[in-house]
């Protein structure tokens, strides 16, 4: 991010950033417990913040996708969204990294 900024002079906006997984481990509430994706984007907040103490003008960052939906490359065998959607009956359940990211945006304020 850093050179990408340096050599452009254009701030930057990060975009479709998640992480496909299997998501098998379900809590007795029926959510899924996804703290392998957790961890993913809790590193990729990191990055954008040493990018910024270094100079980078990263001016957002969004998560790829709230709902879990169909990849091209991975069909519906692994997931990138922060709402579990049963296939069957389309409902929706928030998973672990759906809490923890409104816990982000209610202490970063943004």
């Amino acid at each position: 991010m850093v050179d990408t900024h340096q050599r452009t002079g254009l701030p930057l906006v990060v975009t479709e950033n998640g992480a496909a997984y299997a998501d098998a481990t379900l809590l007795p509430d029926g959510s899924v417990d996804d703290a392998d994706r957790i961890t993913y984007l809790r590193s990729h907040l990191a990055a954008i913040d040493a990018a910024r103490s270094a100079g980078a003008d990263v001016r957002g960052w969004l998560v790829w996708t709230l709902m879990d939906n169909f990849e091209w490359s991975h069909g519906y065998t692994k997931t990138f969204g922060l709402v579990s959607v049963d296939r069957t009956t389309l409902r929706r359940t928030p998973k672990r990294s759906y809490d923890w990211f409104a816990d982000v945006i209610r202490q970063r304020g943004t």
